[in-house]
């Protein structure tokens, strides 16, 4: 009986230590995402899509943004080994500016901490229409 308990023993530890080997892997197709130039007030949702390459199921628990202006959504459950996922982001379009904007990703992969970059500009083509407007001479009109 004691030899009975002393392999289970045995095993139950190094099953433990095993099952810690295991570890979920992130890995994003692309870690920055050009807007472009895009006109003020378009469809500013982008998708950061990424694969889980480990061998454990990948659990992201949080995504947050540099500004208030990006607004990232996670993924609500785990993503399986080799499984697929994304992250949306969502940029204000209504700001007229160059976009440089960070997105942390925080998860329980190897590497705990990505951070994601979107970049672009939006611009106002019909604030720019009156400009040219406003700059004709007076012989030009």
């Amino acid at each position: 009986m004691k030899q009975l308990l002393t392999i289970l023993f045995v095993g139950l530890i190094s099953f433990s230590i095993n099952a810690q080997d295991k570890k979920a892997k992130i890995e994003f197709k692309s870690e920055t995402i050009d807007y472009g130039t895009i006109e003020k007030g378009s469809n500013g949702v982008r998708e950061f899509e990424f694969t889980n390459t480990g061998d454990a199921p990948l659990i992201i628990s949080k995504v947050s943004s540099s500004c208030g202006c990006t607004i990232p959504k996670k993924p609500d459950g785990p993503i399986l080994p080799g499984k697929t996922g994304v992250i949306e982001v969502k940029y204000d379009t209504n700001r007229v500016n160059p976009i440089r904007k960070t997105i942390t990703v925080i998860s329980n992969a190897e590497t705990p901490t990505i951070a994601l970059k979107i970049k672009g500009e939006v611009v106002d083509t019909k604030s720019a229409d009156k400009m040219l407007e406003k700059k004709k001479s007076i012989v030009e009109q």
